[in-house]
């Protein structure tokens, strides 16, 4: 791996369908991701069903997880801060001051994009069409690290039932 970015937009935004095409201009870069990069978990739960005797007879899924984690480190960026703490919380602009405020408000789902590039020159790009922060991790204030918002981007359901879908190309 050699690189890559992270991008946000509102839903309804002219979803990506190939890895090289450019974004339309509603996405908005969430700059610098911390050097371990992103992390996929595809999480799937099935429940064993036994026959009288105990041997294992079925195993439906019921359950699958599909979450991003991957830590923000430009804290004053604004789309990042209005991803962490929500669009309506984050009001100003950093040149004249900016307000944020953290509370209760849940966060609207949106589109993400996670562009890389691979080893080889490939690129490879991966569309979360329905996509909402669901944690974020302790916030640091040190005099040795950049300030971080880790959090989890947890995919959910498309109209075709897909909770992220990957395009690679030369």
């Amino acid at each position: 791996m050699v690189g890559g970015a992270v991008f946000v937009a509102p839903i309804g935004t002219a979803l990506p369908a190939d890895a090289t095409t450019a974004l339309d201009n509603a996405f908005s870069s969430l700059g610098y991701i911390s050097e371990d990069g992103v992390t996929n978990n595809l999480e799937r739960t099935s429940e064993n069903i036994k026959a009288w005797g105990g041997d294992i007879v079925l195993s439906p899924q019921t359950e699958k997880t599909d979450t991003f984690t991957m830590t923000f480190i430009e804290s004053l960026n604004e789309t990042v801060l209005k991803a962490v703490y929500g669009e309506d919380n984050v009001t100003g602009a950093l040149a004249t001051g900016l307000t944020i405020k953290s509370n209760a408000k849940e966060l609207e789902p949106a589109i993400w994009v996670i562009d890389m590039v691979m080893t080889g020159g490939y690129k490879k790009r991966v569309v979360i069409p329905n996509g909402k922060i669901t944690s974020v991790g302790e916030i640091s204030y040190t005099d040795n690290a950049a300030i971080g918002y880790e959090v989890t981007i947890t995919g959910f359901t498309d109209a075709n039932g897909d909770t992220h879908t990957e395009y690679i190309s030369a």
